[in-house]
């Protein structure tokens, strides 16, 4: 005997997906302000019949799994980041913000293999004018406007398709909830459904995710977990170039990155360590370069300050490019180990580039800069900061320093400020002569 059950409105955190029943302004989960939204409870059908018991299997059962089959696009810098092509049945989020080319990524992606691609966004006579300007004339690529989930996988399931694009995840729905789409309850449920049907059929399904105005992905973190991969794509919009990485990866790294130009035809291929460095000034005020290790690659960035007097009673701490909580941090050792009054100075610290620079290894080049810019001294150019500085105003040992040091000989650096030279904050303030 079966039976529905209809509840009533709940609230429910956007972030991490905790509920509850009243609102807060404050996650008391994950501690997220205004992440909190009211939900209506959908219809939930209930059923009393006994289901079949659970089945275990031993690991000679499982049989030999061999080597992942993968589907490959011939776009070297994609596979790269997937660690070597698609997974058949893999259920891929990629995001990145709004205008940084997401679609026009996945629309060459899709002219290399058999797929259908759900615009759910953008009506077919604008995709129509992307396919045109970036000359795609592939026989195996599908299009629909469709947004109802079930209709698209029953799309899927009469073809053979070995891609699938869901573009955007936000604008699709299921008919089986009453919410609008892009609501929690939709999200899961959609997913949940492109999940059973990746699995069963064992076709690659790339979902396309927005983001909010704190840069994370819009949805529940319950949905991150719920996909085999995530993909990021970054960059400053008024520049061409994009970086495409992984921050989880069930069948490959999450170390590497892919590099594409953005042009009237796309997006187009090229690696260039010093992509993001001018061929300008000689030395700067304020300018340090630091570097990156990207897997087996080595990447190169501008890390800029600005130190200036302050006339508010808390000075700003503006940033763009990297942790706010590791300057602070960084900024803490500067006060304590160089006796430097940066209570008394507004300081904006910014990425060159649009990009994201996660690595602790960045943190002398920050500090150089910051001095630089306290002091009004110039840095050269040619002089590379590469270390991760403790509480304690030590840099630390980098076991991958031989090889940064090798490939800022070869790119013309002349000098390398690390662990091997500069054992703390100090040293810095002492050799640099700030």
């Amino acid at each position: 005997m079966e039976k529905f059950v209809l509840l009533g409105m709940r609230y429910e955190c956007l972030n991490c997906g905790s509920k509850f029943s009243s609102w807060f302004g404050r996650c008391p989960e994950c501690g997220e302000w205004n992440t909190i939204e009211e939900v209506a409870e959908d219809k939930k059908q209930v059923s009393k019949a006994r289901s079949d018991p659970a089945k275990a299997v031993s690991i000679k059962e499982l049989g030999k799994t061999g080597r992942l089959k993968r589907l490959k696009t011939r776009i070297e810098e994609f596979d790269r980041v997937l660690g070597g092509g698609f997974v058949p049945g893999e259920v891929i989020l990629l995001t990145g913000e709004p205008g940084i080319g997401k679609s026009t990524l996945l629309l060459k992606v899709s002219s290399k293999l058999k797929s259908l691609y759900v615009s759910a966004e953008e009506a077919l006579s604008q995709v129509k004018h992307k396919v045109e300007r970036f000359s795609l004339k592939s026989q195996a690529l599908f299009f629909t406007e469709e947004k109802e989930i079930e209709k698209i996988l029953s799309l899927v399931e009469k073809e053979d398709f070995e891609l699938v694009v869901i573009d955007s995840l936000q604008t699709v729905f299921s008919k089986s909830l009453v919410s609008p789409a892009g609501s929690i309850g939709q999200l899961k449920a959609v997913l949940q459904l492109v999940l059973e049907t990746a699995k069963k059929k064992q076709i690659v399904f790339v979902l396309v995710g927005h983001l909010t105005k704190s840069g994370e992905y819009a949805g529940p973190k319950t949905l991150e977990h719920m996909v085999d991969c995530v993909l990021y794509i970054e960059g400053d919009r008024h520049l061409p170039v994009r970086i495409l990485s992984s921050s989880k990866n069930r069948f490959g790294p999450t170390d590497e990155i892919g590099m594409f130009e953005m042009g009237r035809e796309g997006f187009k291929e090229f690696f260039d360590p010093l992509v993001f460095l001018d061929e300008g000034e000689n030395e700067k005020i304020g300018s340090a370069r630091v570097a990156e290790l990207k897997g087996p690659r080595i990447l190169f960035y501008e890390v800029q300050a600005l130190v200036v007097p302050t006339f508010l009673a808390v000075p700003r701490r503006v940033v763009k490019g990297v942790d706010q909580k590791r300057v602070l941090l960084l900024l803490a050792a500067l006060r304590k180990y160089l006796k430097v009054p940066l209570e008394k100075f507004d300081i904006y610290i910014s990425v060159v580039g649009g990009v994201n620079l996660i690595s602790p290894l960045a943190d002398l080049g920050i500090a150089a800069a910051i001095l630089s810019s306290l002091k009004n001294k110039k840095i050269s150019t040619k002089h590379l900061f590469v270390g991760e500085v403790d509480l304690l105003g030590r840099v630390r040992k980098e076991r991958f320093i031989d090889k940064i040091e090798k490939e800022a000989k070869r790119l013309k650096f002349s000098k390398v400020f690390s662990y091997k030279n500069m054992p703390d904050l100090k040293a810095l303030q002492r050799v640099a002569n700030f």
